[in-house]
C-alpha cells in the first residue's frame, strides 16, 4: 500500500518533501530543520518519521501549546537543543493607545512585508502590543522594516524567548458522531447549524481549513486540521475514531471560545 493513500491529494507534494527529508536523515545522518508547519503538516511529518527506522522528529514553536511550530528531523545519536529550532521572539508595541490592533492586523503587516507564512509562527496579541514568533533568519528584516501595523506606528525589538507571554485562551472539547467527516457535516455539528445553513458560507469562501480557503462542502477533514468559520470562530480536529454500531464516525474537536 502506498503511503500517499493515507493523505489527501493536495497534501502529496508535502508528503513527498517529508519523504525526501527522512531519507536524507536515514542515509546521510543529516539534521534537517523545517519552516513553520501548521498542525496538520506537523501531524503528517511525525506520522512519516515514525515509520522510518533511525529517524526522529521533534517540534517547537516557542512555548508548550504553540499552534505553528518548526520541526527537526535528526538521526538517533543527535540530541537537539531548543536553539537549533531557529526561533526569534519579537516584541511589537504601538504608539497609539486609542486603536486596538487584532491578530489579523499583525498578520497583514507581516504578509505586506513580503514574508511568506511559513517563515513566522504564532502571533500573541496583548493589550499593549503583540509578540511575534518568527524564523531567526528573518528577525532582522522584520525589526528593520515593520514600522506600521494597520494605521498604528510601531516599534519592534527582539527579546529572549524566555520573555514570552502567552495570553490565556479558553476552549472546550466536543464529541459527536457524523455520517462522514465532511466539512459541511462537521461544521454543522460544531456550531449546531443545519447542513443547508453551512453549505452556502463554505461555497462563498467563509470557511478556511489550515488557513486555506476551502469552497468544497464535501472536503474531508483529518486529524490536526484547524477550521475557521468567519463569524462563528474556529476549532481543531483532535480525533477521528472508528465507526459506531450504527455506522457513524466518532469525532472529537476542541472549540476555541
Amino acid at each position: 500500500m502506498s503511503i500517499y493513500q493515507h493523505f489527501r491529494r493536495d497534501e502529496h507534494p508535502f508528503v513527498e518533501r517529508v519523504l525526501e527529508w527522512t531519507e536524507r536523515v536515514r542515509a546521510r545522518y543529516q539534521v534537517l530543520r523545517t519552516d513553520f508547519l501548521d498542525p496538520r503538516q506537523a501531524f503528517i511529518a511525525r506520522s512519516i518519521a515514525n515509520r522510518e527506522a533511525g529517524v526522529y522528529f521533534e517540534t517547537y514553536g516557542g512555548y508548550e501549546k504553540a499552534e505553528r511550530v518548526r520541526g527537526l528531523f535528526y538521526p538517533e545519536y543527535v540530541e537537539p537543543s531548543r536553539e537549533e529550532f531557529g526561533l526569534a521572539l519579537l516584541q511589537v508595541k504601538g504608539t497609539n493607545r486609542f486603536l486596538t490592533l487584532e491578530h489579523r492586523d499583525y498578520l497583514g503587516a507581516l504578509i505586506g512585508l513580503g514574508i511568506k507564512r511559513e517563515k513566522f509562527g504564532d502571533i500573541l496579541v496583548h493589550t499593549d502590543g503583540a509578540q511575534l514568533l518568527v524564523a531567526e533568519e528573518i528577525a532582522g528584516y522584520v525589526r528593520l522594516y515593520m514600522n506600521q501595523v494597520h494605521r498604528v506606528r510601531v516599534t519592534v525589538e527582539e527579546v529572549p524567548l524566555e520573555g514570552i507571554s502567552v495570553p490565556e485562551q479558553s476552549f472546550h472539547p466536543l464529541s459527536f458522531t457524523v455520517q462522514s467527516p465532511r466539512l459541511d457535516a462537521v461544521v454543522g455539528d460544531v456550531y449546531r447549524l443545519s447542513r443547508a445553513k453551512v453549505v452556502a458560507p463554505i461555497q462563498n469562501g467563509r470557511v478556511k481549513v489550515n488557513f486555506r480557503e476551502i469552497n468544497d462542502p464535501s472536503f474531508y477533514l483529518e486529524e490536526g486540521d484547524i477550521v475557521s468559520f468567519k463569524g462563528f470562530g474556529r476549532f481543531k480536529v483532535t480525533s477521528i475514531g472508528g465507526e459506531t454500531k450504527k455506522g457513524r464516525i466518532k469525532m472529537e474537536v476542541v472549540v476555541f471560545d
